[in-house]
């Protein structure tokens, strides 16, 4: 993935979140750092191509180039890297969190790209519900902790999961467990719940 953020080839809400990552990990900037050189070195060493009528395209690109706009900068938070301020727009006490589920509330982030980007906080403690997913899960602690079958992962530590991963992560006790997640597609509950819910729905 961080091959991926370097070569500019991420989707952008997962391009968001290893942004938000490298900003919480000095050693993984510094490991994006030597892949762009690596990339950049092997460019100098391709041959150049020559490009038609080079000095007319220029000055036409630079013609219609506009001035750029002022940008507003994103506003400050302790817990939200710059990345997911800017995304957000909002500190984390400005986020109109919505219930989810009892101890987990939820805020959905517009998308261009078809996945799912959320926040989600998870009371101290809390178990998230047995489930697996049809696709993957990208998942970032911004604060407080979780543990799951996989590991234990705390602040600007990423979490993977996939259709061969069935869990239910439990919030460490302490702070809430703050999260910003990426989804490719709708995750499926298994265990207890699941049950219950087909019992109602008769699916």
């Amino acid at each position: 993935m961080l091959v991926g953020y370097a070569a500019g080839s991420l989707p952008a809400s997962l391009h968001k979140l290893v942004a938000a990552h490298l900003y919480l990990r000095p050693e993984s900037r510094a490991f994006v750092r030597a892949i762009e050189q690596i990339g950049g070195e092997a460019l100098e060493e391709m041959p150049g191509q020559p490009l038609p009528d080079r000095d007319r395209k220029l000055a036409a690109i630079f013609a219609a180039a506009e001035k750029p706009e002022s940008v507003r900068q994103p506003p400050h938070c302790a817990v939200l890297p710059p990345p997911l301020c800017a995304l957000t727009g909002r500190t984390l006490d400005e986020i109109p969190w919505r219930l989810k589920l009892p101890g987990i509330r939820e805020f959905r982030l517009p998308t261009e790209d078809g996945s799912e980007a959320t926040l989600y906080r998870i009371r101290a403690g809390k178990t998230i519900p047995s489930h697996t997913h049809e696709g993957s899960e990208v998942t970032l602690v911004l604060s407080g902790a979780f543990s799951d079958v996989t590991g234990h992962y705390g602040r600007g530590d990423v979490a993977i999961a996939d259709a061969d991963l069935d869990h239910h992560p439990k919030a460490d006790d302490g702070p809430d467990c703050i999260c910003f997640a990426v989804t490719d597609a709708p995750l499926r509950l298994t265990g207890p719940l699941a049950r219950f819910v087909r019992r109602i729905t008769g699916h």
